[in-house]
């Protein structure tokens, strides 16, 4: 008998710990989700002041085609950014750099840019920590307590419950 209650409590022991982390995995996901919406929505107005959306700007080759008949000195491979377009790329813009309080007049071309590169790594780790969660929460499924036989409410009670000496 005493053997199957440590067995018991060491198994409650595994599944709190698994909980926490889910709960915490959870907890990022949601910070991250906002920091992502925040990037997302600057890179919008970003794409309001250059008048432009993501399928407006005509591709490189669409350019190059279009620019043939021309006189011959242009240069053959035209580049086209597809959030600035045909924008000002000596315009400059206000930008608050990501993690800091430092807001920094920056060319519009690098404050968009820096701002892609960031929200592909955002979608990154999003993705990095949901899957995290999909795991943690297999695995406490397969131990048999989940929020499908649990309340999510229980689940967060288990992992903040503390043991108090008599």
């Amino acid at each position: 008998m005493e053997e199957t209650m440590k067995q018991f409590q060491q198994n409650l022991i595994e599944i709190e710990n698994e909980a926490e982390h889910l709960l915490f995995a959870r907890h990022q996901l949601v910070e991250s989700d906002i920091v992502r919406n925040g990037n997302r929505e600057a890179l919008t107005a970003l794409r309001k002041r250059a008048r432009t959306t993501k399928t407006s700007v005509t591709s490189p080759f669409e350019s190059i085609m279009k620019d043939t008949g021309g006189p011959g000195t242009r240069p053959l491979v035209k580049e086209v950014c597809t959030t600035c377009g045909n924008h000002d790329s000596n315009e400059h813009t206000w930008m608050m750099f990501p993690g800091t309080d430092v807001f920094a007049k920056i060319p519009f071309h690098a404050a968009h840019t820096i701002l892609e590169t960031d929200q592909t790594r955002l979608d990154f780790e999003a993705k990095k920590l949901q899957s995290y969660v999909k795991e943690k929460s297999l695995f406490i499924s397969e131990k048999g307590a989940l929020a499908d036989k649990i309340s999510p409410g229980v689940l967060r009670s288990l992992v903040t419950l503390t043991d108090k000496s008599k």
